[in-house]
């Protein structure tokens, strides 16, 4: 059948079905990635964030190709995951430009959405690499404007056919993926868009809206009920010591018996103490001796756990909404960071975090999870810490969206997300404090251990699937079958002369008297730095290790 023009409906038939393709083959997308640690989510996080589009115009009362458009895009720019989400709600978004006001569009009025769509990606990209989706986009965009088809079906098959060849260009445009055999995954979730909305128009589809059903660690770790515990260090103790930084370690030496969940963290002039205790003032009274105190904060734990457990379920709920919308006090700065694992969303929270949204390796938050947090937050400026790479294109969009002051620092790891939060200077302003941060996430070197979940070779480094991997920012340094072992390794690899802190937030897989041996090693083998051990309880992560 040909299509001279499309309409609404049409084209909602053709990015349905697109959808509907592109989760079906959703894990093949994911096992394209390159990197074989076990957070390779491209696939989920387009097929996710398209459907968020789709499901936008589910119910939509429109044959207007422009108006369905307009809100595909809405819904991408709202759902959209990780950094290929954000770049496919972008093409989206440019698609939605050109086929502005059009109630139904010829191949050469659709063309021009393939343009705006290409144009759309790349803005969004601040350093665009080739070898990439873009490389794809750009393909299909090439194609739709030299096009002299006068057939819908024949302009898509000419952008699909040029989108394929690029899509096989990739590994000779990228090192990384040639050595891997593999084609770009990005590209490769285009591609099967591309293939949907053709095949679509072709077989004539009348496509209904796919239920997708995510089995993730974020979603595990944020389903565990609220039960009874007990308490044993009942006051939640912060403040900040005016004095000289270099006496952290010999005053965290002093209050090490005093408590638990101890964060002391010293950097130029001042040294910030969190310590869960049943003795503040005795705390409190070792810190005078080191300076003058300010910002001091005493929470009752037992008492607030008490109130907690008082209220029903779905009163609970209310309660929390009901802070959130009506009793938060109004303050110069809130903060909001991303992190999996009930040890490392503890960690934020008692550093002053207002919300940690549970996600990051496998479970990339939304633009509108990002958004739905903003909105709870009543201060001047929020302070955003993705604490991932693949979730900074997300938190800067829900920046730009946002009409409060949204600062996103660039951290793409845990340790300087947590750097980040402790190393704050209320009492300085906005643009002091993003120079600082930015300082610090350079100063902070980060390694962690996870497990092979593919067979590959990365820089002459052969791997086989289940081996041990360490990493040192990103990159595998490190490869062996023990979890411990190549830990030592990567902490061996990023100390130097000048380190003097080492953090370690070892995960749920972790025993803990394996942990203790392992840190007690490393307090005899480095006796002159400070060692500091969290029990992070992160999946996938053995260990996330930081240098300072």
């Amino acid at each position: 059948m040909e299509f001279k023009k499309i309409n609404g409906h049409d084209f909602y038939n053709m990015v349905v079905n697109a959808s509907n393709r592109l989760l079906e083959q959703s894990d093949f997308v994911n096992a394209l990635n390159v990197f074989p640690v076990p957070d390779g989510d491209t696939g989920t996080n387009m097929s996710m964030t398209f459907k968020a589009a789709v499901k936008e115009i589910e119910n939509i009362n429109s044959n207007s190709i422009g108006e369905i458009s307009k809100k595909l895009a809405k819904g991408a720019l709202m759902g959209a995951r990780g950094n290929s989400g954000v770049i496919l709600s972008q093409i989206l978004r440019g698609f939605s430009k050109g086929l502005d006001g059009k109630s139904e569009v010829d191949p050469t009025e659709f063309a021009i959405g393939f343009f705006e769509g290409c144009n759309a990606a790349y803005k969004a990209v601040m350093r665009p690499t080739e070898g990439t989706i873009l490389s794809v986009i750009r393909a299909a965009s090439e194609a739709a404007v030299a096009s002299n088809a006068n057939d819908i079906v024949a302009l898509m098959k000419e952008v699909n056919k040029e989108a394929k060849i690029m899509l096989d260009k990739t590994p000779e445009l990228l090192p990384a993926l040639k050595k891997a055999k593999v084609v770009d995954s990005g590209g490769m979730g285009l591609y099967i868009i591309l293939e949907g909305m053709l095949e679509a128009l072709t077989e004539e589809i009348e496509a209904e809206i796919k239920d997708i059903n995510v089995n993730s660690e974020a979603q595990k770790v944020g389903a565990k009920a609220t039960e009874d515990i007990d308490i044993k260090f009942g006051y939640c103790t912060e403040f900040i010591i005016l004095g000289d930084a270099k006496r952290a370690k010999e005053f965290q030496d002093k209050i090490e018996s005093l408590g638990d969940s101890m964060i002391v963290v010293g950097y130029e002039d001042v040294i910030k103490v969190h310590i869960h205790t049943n003795d503040p003032g005795l705390v409190l009274s070792h810190a005078v001796k080191i300076g003058e105190l300010s910002k001091i904060k005493i929470d009752n734990m037992r008492e607030e756990h008490r109130e907690l457990l008082s209220v029903t379920e779905e009163a609970n709920e209310k309660l929390v909404d009901d802070i959130a919308v009506d009793k938060v006090e109004h303050k110069k700065y809130a903060f909001i960071t991303v992190a999996m694992g009930d040890g490392l969303v503890k960690i934020f929270k008692d550093s002053g975090v207002d919300y940690v949204i549970e996600g990051g390796q496998t479970m990339n938050p939304s633009t509108q999870d990002i958004l739905d947090c903003i909105d709870k937050i009543s201060a001047d400026n929020i302070f955003i810490m993705p604490n991932n790479k693949n979730i900074i294109m997300a938190a800067n969009q829900a920046a730009e969206i946002s009409d409060k002051n949204i600062v996103v620092i660039p951290t793409t790891t845990i340790p300087q997300g947590i750097a980040c939060i402790t190393m704050f200077n209320p009492e300085h302003e906005v643009d002091e404090n993003i120079e600082e941060l930015n300082e610090i996430i350079k100063s902070i070197k980060t390694g962690s251990v996870t497990y092979a979940v593919r067979d590959t070779e990365i820089d002459g480094i052969e791997i086989k699937q289940g081996n041990m991997l360490g990493l040192i920012e990103g990159k595998i340094k490190e490869v062996g079958e023990n979890s411990i072992s190549v830990a030592k390794k990567v902490l061996q690899d990023m100390l130097d002369n000048e380190s003097e802190l080492v953090s370690i937030y070892y995960g749920e897989e972790m025993e803990e008297d394996k942990v203790h041996e392992f840190i007690s090693e490393l307090e005899d083998e480095y006796g002159d730095l400070d060692i500091q051990a969290y029990k992070g309880n992160q999946p996938l992560y053995y260990f996330l290790m930081s240098v300072e």
